[in-house]
């Protein structure tokens, strides 16, 4: 491990679940845009957030789990 680099699994859930609420909001303002080339790039974002945390056993689908 790299010295002074340890994370608590707090730490790591927070910034899994931040990243899916960033592309939510992103996927948003995208569509809201009508930027079919944004939406597209958001919603690539969004899938991989969203796979990145549900590998980690997150379940974003819960309601709330996008909200602060």
């Amino acid at each position: 491990m790299i010295q002074g680099a340890e994370v608590g699994v707090g730490e790591v859930v927070e910034a899994l679940l931040g990243r899916v609420r960033a592309a939510r909001a992103g996927l948003e303002v995208a569509v809201a845009a009508e930027d079919p080339y944004a939406v597209a790039v958001a919603q690539d974002e969004l899938d991989d957030a969203v796979r990145l945390a549900r590998g980690y056993g997150l379940d974003v689908a819960v309601a709330g789990a996008d909200e602060e």
